[in-house]
């Protein structure tokens, strides 16, 4: 499905996007037509889809060996509303989104590195990656659930 990491940010960028309308959405119809529960609905989906996104960037930049600017920006668009969108676009077109997973080891010194040889092991496991990746921003969404809502009672 998600054969190449640009597919795979390219998804979670727009998702990420299409989120914060849900939740805009929501604050609108709390404050036009007093319905807060469209708030929980568009803040729970967009708080998902946020942490999804984050681990999605590590991930990413785990294998594309992005310094810590470019993995920096991709983690912190996403607290921007819609800023998800041109960083895909900025690292598409800096090349940073291109090429494949990286499967294999290669003669790249830094493919014998504890962190390359674990990436690797759950890269070559595609579903076992996806079900742990899944659980712990389930985890971490429930948790952030338990502690409530951003600034307080919403």
């Amino acid at each position: 499905m998600f054969r190449t990491p640009l597919t795979l940010f390219r998804t979670l960028a727009i998702a990420e996007a299409i989120s914060w309308t849900l939740l805009i959405a929501g604050l609108i119809l709390r404050a036009t037509a007093d319905l807060s529960v469209a708030v929980s609905i568009g803040g729970g989906i967009h708080g998902f889809v946020f942490l999804a996104y984050g681990a999605t960037a590590v991930l990413v930049a785990l294998n594309q060996r992005w310094g810590v600017g470019p993995a920096a920006v991709a983690i912190v668009s996403a607290v921007i509303p819609y800023a998800t969108v041109p960083t895909e676009i900025w690292l598409h077109r800096t090349g940073r989104l291109r090429g494949a997973w990286r499967l294999d080891e290669s003669e790249d010194p830094r493919d014998r590195r504890p962190l390359d040889r674990l990436l690797r092991f759950f890269l070559r496991r595609p579903a076992m990656l996806g079900l742990i990746l899944v659980a712990v921003v389930a985890v971490v969404f429930a948790v952030l659930l338990i502690l409530g809502p951003p600034g307080g009672k919403g």
